[in-house]
């Protein structure tokens, strides 16, 4: 149909809404993709353009209980109260604390390796997205699933309000917290916020007995909604070589340069300042790809 005076500024008008649409897609953020459930036993909380939505792990940590030594109180309770909560029983959240590099992160993966099949799923949240639990847990709520929010090496600095969020969604919130949510998380820190020697000042003694300031009631207050508290202790010098063995067992290195490694692991761990399972880990590492024989080139 040819176009007549009166049908060209109608045909002007939706030549220039679409190039209007055009420019507006360009700058909206895309949809935000449906959470694949069945694709992954482990997420993460992502965030575009103030849009959240969970990302599917798709190969995560592998390691197991049997990988992690010298901590076996430590797994002992962890895996019970993960037992008691895949089962549907009561259970606790979880702050794991102490030193560096001993377990508190991976014995946390480890966990969820031993109950995925049962069930078991984690989700990962930094810290900065914390402000977003409660719409985390609205989303999950429902599922079949029983979901571990995992915070990893979390601590607060003064100022911040994150903790707050955190707070309302391990107890403090008027809506109950569903029962197929834990929440585990590992810090330094057992209180999770710095503590400073003026806070001492604060107290304040009644009838004989101390009542801690404001300023630290705050802190405790945190930390103590946490149900199981695990603490974490630096190895000694045998558990550091054990662990080491163990891990150069794993990457095949062979007996006789496992027994004349002991000099060596204890340099790198020396220099390193640390002797932590993670320094073993990546001490096993080192001397493993050393000793491997690169492979054959094939000749053109």
């Amino acid at each position: 149909m040819p176009a007549t005076p009166d049908t060209l500024p109608l045909e002007r008008l939706f030549a220039r809404a679409e190039a209007v649409l055009g420019r507006l897609e360009a700058v909206l953020p895309p949809p935000i993709p449906p959470t694949d459930w069945q694709g992954a036993v482990a997420f993460r909380w992502r965030k575009r353009q103030g849009r959240g939505w969970l990302q599917p792990v798709r190969q995560p940590h592998p390691i197991r209980l049997a990988d992690l030594e010298n901590i076996d109180n430590q797994k002992e309770r962890i895996t019970l109260n993960t037992r008691q909560f895949v089962a549907g029983q009561p259970a606790n959240n979880v702050l794991l604390t102490g030193a560096r590099g001993c377990g508190k992160s991976s014995l946390v993966k480890a966990v969820l390796n031993e109950f995925s099949a049962e069930g078991l799923r984690l989700i990962e949240v930094d810290k900065e997205d914390l402000v977003d639990l409660a719409d985390i847990v609205d989303l999950i709520a429902e599922r079949p699933e029983r979901f571990i929010v995992f915070c990893d090496d979390l601590s607060f600095e003064a100022g911040e309000t994150a903790y707050k969020a955190l707070k309302s969604v391990l107890d403090g919130s008027i809506a109950a917290p569903p029962d197929n949510v834990l929440i585990y998380a590992t810090s330094n820190r057992r209180h999770l916020m710095p503590e400073y020697f003026s806070e001492n000042l604060e107290n304040t003694r009644v009838d004989g007995e101390i009542h801690p300031g404001e300023a630290t009631e705050e802190k405790v207050s945190l930390s103590e909604r946490f149900g199981l508290w695990i603490s974490f202790y630096p190895f000694s010098q045998e558990d550091y070589l054990a662990i080491a063995r163990h891990w150069l067992r794993h990457f095949g290195v062979d007996e006789a340069s496992i027994a004349g490694s002991e000099r060596e692991a204890l340099n790198w761990a020396l220099g390193r300042g640390s002797r932590s399972g993670r320094v073993a880990w990546q001490f096993a590492r080192d001397l493993a790809g050393r000793r491997k024989k690169p492979a054959a080139r094939k000749k053109p």
